[in-house]
This record gives structure tokens, sequence and C-alpha cells, in this order.
């Protein structure tokens, strides 16, 4: 997702995975265990936005965890920080001596909140150096990175974690129930709608006009969409049709400034999606047999509601305490005490870039159909 990143340094990471080979720790590396006095320490990687206004002050209302340390960039970011949330010098790291958080007992996982195309390298070196890793959405840049970094996080022994934060939103958990319940009978068709109008007048130096760092709307706002799809059916897509279109070329220069796609699911279920930067879009809707349910505002940092056709509600809660990003991080705290998957692990995250993948694909080809790999 977010940042003021630098360029990684792979070598730097190849050094840390030969030092600890030369001392016989390779894979074997600092475990947390389920009992312990203290909440999870959790050092967030990149202090945009996303981190400086939602995470760090939702870390001040988590139980099982706490902003213990800082990468950056900038330094005055840094001090910054360390100013506001009393962060050590020992627990503030830049980018090029990032590795060095092998050696840090203070903090237990790394949260990478950075531009897309850094969250696979960023990854690696943080279960290299044995840290439990939660990374923002879109997990990577395609499937194949996705899959890279599951296996080394496999490798290493720590738990990797998806910024899904939605999934962790009650009225979202209540219509990914209504999947299994199925109380107004078969699904027949979904409509999933993310996106904003934006960058009027905007730097373009921004990660999100630029495709090498993983910009676009697709990206960016699509997977809420693409994701939204998939957990309402509760069932995973074998084919789509996309197109891209761009309205204002002088500022979309090889991105999608929109993206429509139309999912198949098995049993004859389909999901018609748009994602853009150009309109606002906020709309999630599964038509049944026998009634329909919607909810709109559907992604939303609070005040997320809907309706159904039998009259029943999903009320907004509004300040809601803990904030969405606090509910995701103590619940995957939570799982990383005590031993047990995410609610989110990376594997949903890989399944979500399969799709992306063959959205992109079909894009490219003018909206020819393109069946999605299988899980």
């Amino acid at each position: 997702m977010n940042d003021d990143a630098s360029p990684v340094h792979d070598p730097a990471r190849r050094r840390l995975l030969g030092t600890l080979a030369a001392a016989g720790l390779a894979g074997v590396v600092p475990r947390v265990h389920a009992k312990r006095s203290r909440p999870l320490g959790v050092a967030l990687v990149g202090l945009g936005y996303y981190s400086r206004d939602l995470l760090a002050p939702a870390l001040q209302a988590t139980k099982h965890c706490r902003l213990a340390g800082i990468v950056t960039g900038t330094p005055a970011k840094a001090a910054e920080w360390q100013r506001r949330y009393g962060i050590p010098d020992r627990n503030v790291y830049d980018y090029a001596g990032f590795d060095r958080i092998v050696e840090n007992s203070d903090i237990d996982v790394v949260y990478v909140v950075l531009p897309n195309h850094l969250h696979k390298p960023f990854t690696l070196r943080a279960a290299a150096a044995g840290k439990h890793v939660w990374c923002e959405k879109p997990m990577a840049m395609d499937a194949a990175e996705a899959r890279a970094m599951i296996d080394a996080c496999r490798q290493h022994r720590v738990q990797l974690a998806i910024g899904y934060r939605m999934q962790h939103e009650p009225n979202t958990q209540a219509v990914m129930a209504l999947a299994r319940s199925r109380p107004f009978g078969r699904l027949r068709h979904i409509r999933a709608e993310a996106g904003f109008h934006g960058f009027d007048g905007a730097s373009r130096d921004t990660w999100r006009l630029d495709a090498a760092r993983g910009g676009g709307a697709m990206y960016d706002m699509g997977v809420y969409a693409l994701n939204a799809a998939r957990y309402t059916t509760g069932a995973e897509p074998v084919a789509v049709t996309a197109t891209s279109s761009v309205e204002r070329p002088e500022i979309f220069r090889g991105v999608d400034e929109t993206m429509r796609f139309r999912l198949e699911f098995p049993d004859g279920v389909t999901a018609a999606c748009e994602t853009s930067f150009g309109r606002n879009l906020n709309l999630l809707r599964a038509e049944c047999e026998e009634g329909w349910y919607e909810l709109s505002p559907f992604q939303a940092y609070e005040g997320v509601r809907g309706q159904a056709s039998d009259g029943r509600r999903f009320d907004a809660v509004i300040g809601a305490t803990p904030a969405q990003q606090a509910r995701q991080m103590d619940a995957d705290a939570l799982a990383i005490l005590e031993r047990r998957p995410p609610r989110v692990p990376g594997e949903e995250g890989w399944r979500d870039m399969l799709a992306l993948d063959a959205i992109f694909a079909s894009a490219r080809a003018g909206g020819r159909r393109v069946e999605i790999a299988s899980a």
C-alpha cells in the first residue's frame, strides 16, 4: 500500500541469509510463544498516510499488540514518530539497514505498508529475520510474487497475514456468513463496485500513477471489489472478461483509470465489478433466487451499512472503538499467540492475485475471456 520507500537492497538480504546460515540458524528464527507477559511488538514499514493516520492510532487501541518500531527512508519522519510514540533509537530503521531487525527482540511482527512493488522484497527480508509479517493489500504485483511470499514465510516458520480490514468488520462478516446460510436461496449475481474520483492536480510522482510501482485503480481499489465478490459467493472465480479505460490521459499514463470486469463462478453465478479513480463507487449487492441483500458503503473506514429484501438491516457503526484496523491487528496478533492461522492468510491474497493476473490479461487482450488459474 503506502509510502516513502527507497529501493530494496537485495545484497543486504543476501548478507543476512548468509549470516544466519553461517551461524547454523537458517530456518531457525526467534519464535513468539503462546504465553508471554507483553503484547506483540509491531514495526510499521513505511510511514505514509495509512500508517500515520490509521494504523498507528489503531495500535494504541489494541490489546494484544503495540507499536514498537518504525522503518522509514525519511529521518525527519522518524524523529517526529519517536517524539509522539516514545520509540527508542534501537527500534528505528532505515530501508538499507532493515535486516538488522533480526537482532531486535522488541519486534515480533513487521507490518509492510509500502507501495505494491515493495511488498514481496520486504516480506522476504522480514521472514528471513524471523519476524511475522502483516502485509497491506494488494498482496503483491502478481500471483508468482504472492506464492514466493507464502513460501518464504513458511520456510522461516512465521505467519503471513494480509491487511484486508473489511473481513474484520462486523457487517461484512454478516454478509460473508450469508454465503453459507443462503437465506434467500441460490445466489445468482453480484455487483461489486469500489472507487473514487481523484488525482486532479495531484503530483505525478505518486506511486498510484506509476505502473512499475503497482499503480492504477485495479491494484488500489479493484481488490476491494474482487475480494468482496469472492467472500460474498464463498467460491473461487473460474474465468473473467475485463476492459480498462482512461478518461484523463494527461494523468493516467500506462495505468488504468477505470477497470470493469465480469467474474464467472461455478454453478453459473456471475459478478459484475467495477473500480475507478474517476468515479465514486461503493456498493456490494447480491441477487438471489428469493431476494437480495447489499452493503452501501461496503468499504469504508467506518459506517459500513446495508439492508436486505426481507427488511433486515445492517446498521452502520460510527466512531467504532476499536477501529477496523485495531480489530484486524488484534485478531492477527491473537492468531500468532494462539498458534493458529489468521483470518486472512497469505493464501487469501494469493487467490486474489490469480484473478488479478487474469483480469489484466483479459484487459490487454481487449476483453477476451480468460480462465483463472486454479488455486
